[in-house]
């Protein structure tokens, strides 16, 4: 496509020509109102995204003896959607500067309408576990939701608002998880567990209302353009695969214990399926509803210090859950599970804020070496924009090997606490990467290069 094309394709109602948010002028008189109002139409549209996405952590309560699915396919199950979700994230994130983040909304929203409608076709006995296997992995689609909707309200805010504003939206997406474990409880509740198909007849006519919000009342951003080069160069960057590793531990942890948590209840604590889905939703709303929060803890005191302090909770959290497991009991375990679910919405979103940080720091660096105060800070948003859907990609895989470590743990011993026992080395090895990296101000030759900066990120 030409330059002069390209020019004609961004022009229209729908398209906005000067976006300019770290100009105080600006965003006082007309780029604060604009951007929140993308704001609340992206979260409507991603939360519908995320419900989509954890669809199979509801549909397997449904799915009793007459499927023929024993705990260790249902947790590989279950573990599709994270797979798929991880991978499209990368390729959704590129659409929204491609397409605009208006356009790509109502087309990601719509795309929803593929894996309800299969799930609804396919959800009952006698269907093939290959086919609830390809079923699962089309709601994938809605874990891409997440990343092209963070993308684009990164663009929308200037960097002193970005952790609350990332952490909101977010926070609000992430509450399509819990959302949806009401609802299936609400169905099991009144109907009983033989009608999964309610809960997808309540979500086709809000898949078709977030997409009709989003076509008429979001914008796109005409100066944000595909950056291939910026993509090809953020996956070069160490901080990029760090902070990988950090989500892993925060958002892969949310997700995967969002998918795992009901299949955990009934096969280590003899839960009902109506007795899991009365617990399995309140972690996830806590860890949704706090993630804003830990946005706005990194924005006060430092995205590094909140992480490194968020994931010495998780660990501690997971000894309690690991203790509770070894030992059988329900009451102590879910104090450990949902407190698990609160640092790790807490540290979903102090992670985020640390990203655009991290290029600002490295701005500040060639600013100070002599490079031209404009042309770093554009690298700054470029780099950051990119590294928010390779680090969500990333981590999201988090989900995945979460859902693996319980099915092989309930595989071979029967509980899951050699899952947990795993996942406490994992959160020791996170909160010594982020001390490590992030607060400790390095010395001598380091420290003359400019390193310091990125202390307390």
């Amino acid at each position: 496509m030409s330059a002069d094309t390209a020019r004609q394709h961004r022009t229209g109602g729908r398209w906005i020509q000067r976006w300019e948010p770290e100009s105080t002028e600006f965003w006082e008189e007309s780029g604060r109102r604009i951007a929140n109002r993308n704001l609340i139409l992206s979260i409507l549209s991603e939360h519908i995204g995320f419900s989509i996405w954890s669809l199979w952590s509801v549909m397997v309560l449904f799915m009793g003896k007459g499927y023929h699915i024993d705990p260790a396919g249902k947790f590989f199950l279950v573990a599709m959607p994270t797979l798929v979700g991880a991978f499209v994230r990368i390729p959704y994130t590129v659409a929204v500067a491609r397409f605009g983040g208006r356009n790509w909304t109502v087309v990601s929203a719509l795309l929803l309408l593929l894996p309800t409608l299969a799930a609804a076709y396919v959800m009952h006995p006698g269907t093939s576990y290959a086919t609830f296997l390809l079923v699962a992995a089309l709601t994938g689609l809605g874990g891409g939701n997440f990343a092209s909707s963070m993308t684009n309200i990164n663009a929308f805010f200037p960097l002193r608002r970005k952790g609350w504003a990332l952490g909101l939206n977010a926070g609000g997406g992430n509450i399509g998880v819990p959302v949806i474990q009401l609802v299936a409880l609400a169905v099991i509740t009144w109907a009983g567990a033989g009608h999964p198909r309610l809960v997808l007849g309540i979500y086709l006519p809000l898949i078709i209302v977030a997409a009709t919000c989003a076509a008429l009342g979001m914008d796109n951003l005409a100066p944000m353009r595909g950056d291939s080069g910026a993509l090809a160069a953020v996956v070069r960057e160490k901080h990029t695969w760090l902070m990988s590793v950090l989500y892993i531990g925060t958002f892969g942890s949310f997700i995967g214990f969002s998918f795992a948590f009901g299949l955990v209840l009934q096969n280590q604590f003899g839960r009902t399926p109506l007795q899991a889905a009365q617990l399995t939703f309140i972690g996830p709303l806590l860890g949704s509803l706090i993630r804003p929060l830990g946005g706005r803890l990194a924005d006060r005191w430092g995205g590094a210090r909140i992480t490194f302090w968020n994931f010495a909770a998780m660990a501690a959290a997971t000894g309690l859950v690991t203790y509770a497991s070894a030992e059988r009991s329900l009451p102590v375990f879910l104090t450990g599970f949902i407190a698990l679910f609160v640092f790790a919405g807490i540290g979903n979103g102090s992670t985020y804020k640390m990203i655009p940080g991290i290029f600002e720091a490295e701005a500040r660096n060639r600013i100070a070496a002599g490079a031209d105060p404009e042309l770093a800070a554009a690298r700054s948003r470029r780099m950051s924009g990119a590294a928010i859907g390779v680090i969500g990609a990333v981590g999201a895989l988090g989900g995945l090997l979460i859902n693996l470590a319980f099915r092989q743990s309930f595989l071979t011993v029967g509980t899951g606490t050699p899952a947990f026992l795993s996942f406490l080395a994992a959160y020791a090895v996170c909160a010594a990467l982020t001390r490590t990296v992030y607060l400790r101000r390095p010395r001598g030759a380091t420290a003359a290069a400019g390193a310091p900066a990125l202390a307390g990120v």
